[in-house]
């Protein structure tokens, strides 16, 4: 058994725990981290793609900071939506502090569906105007990526995006670094860890 945000693993599911064959190298409760603690030697996966604005993001943008990355589609009625609501819990909290912003960052899994319109209309329903960078781009600039993270895409349905649905905190360097399921998903847990990876970090 895979331990992978203190759930048990399955074939369904998403994240880079689950493509590199790996659980989080600590239980939660061992690592001090609320979600799973990544392999160290994970490698980060360059990106350069298109924002809601039209304007090219890569990877490289947020480096020196903790990131959080996940992947969404604008039409899920049920899973996104949630996803975006705990960044944005998250964020909230973590914008009461005297600090720089945390960079959130989605990235399509449903290039076709995922318009600019739709998704400034997602972001402008979970509060993220402004707050989060969704990406998109060609299927075939996104494939590699969904490939390289474990991604579920639209295209398998509802339920299995469900069961493959993840949160990344990337460190400094962009590589993945702790990861939440959907079920151990809280604005609370995911703000607690992005402290506590800025301050590992800071060491």
């Amino acid at each position: 058994m895979l331990v992978l945000c203190g759930c048990s693993s399955s074939s369904s599911s998403g994240g880079p725990a689950a493509a590199g064959g790996a659980a989080g190298t600590n239980a939660p409760s061992a690592s001090g981290y609320d979600g799973a603690l990544l392999p160290a030697d994970l490698p980060a996966h360059p990106f350069a793609l298109t924002n809601q604005s039209g304007r090219r993001v890569s990877l490289s943008a947020f480096r020196g900071r903790v990131a959080i990355l996940t992947f969404l589609y604008t039409t899920s009625h049920t899973t996104a939506p949630l996803i975006a609501q705990q960044i944005r819990g998250a964020l909230d909290e973590l914008e009461t502090e005297s600090r720089p912003p945390t960079p959130a960052v989605a990235i399509s899994v449903d290039p076709s569906a995922d318009t600019p319109a739709r998704v400034r209309a997602f972001l402008r329903a979970a509060s993220l105007t402004g707050r989060m960078e969704y990406l998109t781009g060609a299927a075939a600039r996104l494939r590699p990526l969904w490939r390289a993270y474990a991604a579920v895409p639209a295209s398998a349905g509802p339920v299995a995006y469900e069961r493959g649905a993840f949160v990344l905190l990337l460190d400094r360097q962009g590589a993945p670094r702790v990861e939440f399921q959907v079920g151990q998903l809280t604005p609370e847990a995911l703000t607690h860890d992005v402290r506590r990876l800025e301050q590992q970090e800071a060491r």
